[in-house]
């Protein structure tokens, strides 16, 4: 038996976490940067597009783009693809409980591989449609595509996030 073998199993333990504790610090703080800088990749993405489709296409008017994808101009007071339109304050509550929530979870476990992908595609797109419910009381969306509501960056950084976030929390349950 080997002298590693023969330590007691806490004692193995001790200094496999203190190890891990000591490079969580710096894991900490990558995993909020990494989240921070994509969410701030996604708000400034949809800003510029919503901004450039604002400036060249009125409002309500659609320009072809590919065929069956669509340009168009459209304010929405729902949620992503127009869910509970007209929604307003509920809306607008439900949207910062969600984050307040995410960011909850994430605060606790940011060391959670790769959950800082879904965190920042959700907050980064829910704060690029944020933006523009709190400027203009409703979210530009832009894009269309046959049969499905028009939507926008936010949004498919809203839903990859979505899908993102189920990938990474099953797989710790795969473990």
């Amino acid at each position: 038996m080997s002298p590693r073998t023969a330590e007691p199993l806490h004692a193995r333990r001790a200094v496999m976490e203190s190890g891990t504790a000591a490079r969580s610090g710096h894991g900490r703080a990558a995993a909020f940067t990494r989240a921070g800088l994509l969410a701030a990749a996604v708000v400034g993405l949809d800003q510029l597009t919503k901004r450039t489709v604002a400036a060249g296409i009125a409002p309500g008017k659609q320009e072809s783009l590919f065929p069956g994808v669509h340009l168009v101009h459209v304010h929405n007071t729902g949620v992503a693809f127009g869910f509970l339109s007209g929604g307003g304050t509920i809306v607008l509550a439900c949207t910062l409980v969600a984050l307040v929530v995410l960011i909850a979870y994430f605060v606790v476990h940011p060391g959670r591989r790769g959950l800082w992908v879904p965190t920042g595609l959700l907050l980064g797109g829910a704060v690029g449609n944020l933006i523009d419910r709190l400027m203009h009381g409703s979210v530009t969306d832009f894009i269309k595509l046959p049969h499905w509501p028009a939507f926008n960056v936010a949004d498919m950084a809203i839903t990859f996030g979505v899908i993102a976030l189920l990938f990474v929390l099953e797989r710790g349950h795969g473990r």
